[in-house]
């Protein structure tokens, strides 16, 4: 199936334009991925990782924006999944004490969105991610229940401003999940965030409260790039 789907729909590399990939190992071997462990991010999270600086690279803003924006290309999740892995890999922070007894939470979007992409590139990450790290997505339980207009407009204040009272955890007979209810939170010891970008971390640290708030002992952050 992902034979014909690839003579049908061929993949070039973002970067040079050679058939195959999105990436190709030419390319990819130009990004600066992050050896870094975390960095501080907030009041609300415990630390973020992050493998790319965003304004760095035009490569690495492409990667993003065709993730997030028309044509959209969904399945570039795998490509950037695979660069996270790598900078837990150079920050020596790829070990089962890391990952043990934690869940990943995607950053939600709005309905609105969901329907206009179609998916939350922030979900489909997580999905890849947890392939490898063995940990599970739990999606559908941190909504997004306001719209909000984009960040990048906005000042640092006005973000924060912006997101006040736009997330909110589902309730247990509403969500997909029905067995993470409230309390359930503190059986994990640790959460992580999925974003793609980390600008200013308002829109991380906003959610961050909401599930400190729900019961949640640590947030982290997990993001593909951040900018600044």
């Amino acid at each position: 199936m992902h034979k014909l789907l690839d003579i049908l729909f061929p993949k070039f590399c973002l970067g040079c334009k050679k058939e195959s990939t999105y990436l190709c190992d030419d390319c990819r071997s130009l990004l600066d991925i992050n050896e870094f462990d975390h960095s501080n991010c907030g009041k609300n999270l415990s630390g973020l990782y992050f493998a790319l600086s965003y304004k760095e690279s035009a490569l690495t803003k492409k990667l993003i924006q065709q993730f997030k924006y028309k044509p959209y290309l969904k399945d570039l999740a795998e490509t950037l999944a695979s660069i996270l892995i790598e900078h837990f890999v150079l920050a020596h922070i790829n070990t089962d004490n890391i990952w043990e007894n934690s869940v990943l939470i995607p950053v939600p979007i709005h309905i609105k969105k969901f329907r206009e992409r179609g998916y939350n590139q922030s979900e489909e990450l997580a999905k890849e991610l947890s392939k490898t790290l063995k940990i599970p997505v739990i999606s559908n339980v941190l909504l997004k229940i306001k719209e909000t207009p984009p960040q990048m407009k906005l000042s640092k204040a006005d973000r924060e401003k912006n997101l006040l009272g736009a997330f909110s955890i589902c309730h247990s007979g509403e969500s997909q999940n029905p067995d993470l209810v409230r309390s359930d939170f503190t059986k994990f010891s640790k959460i992580f965030l999925v974003d793609d970008v980390y600008t200013t971390g308002s829109t991380m640290n906003e959610c961050a409260r909401v599930l400190l708030d729900a019961g949640a002992k640590s947030v982290w952050g997990i993001a593909i790039t951040r900018e600044g």
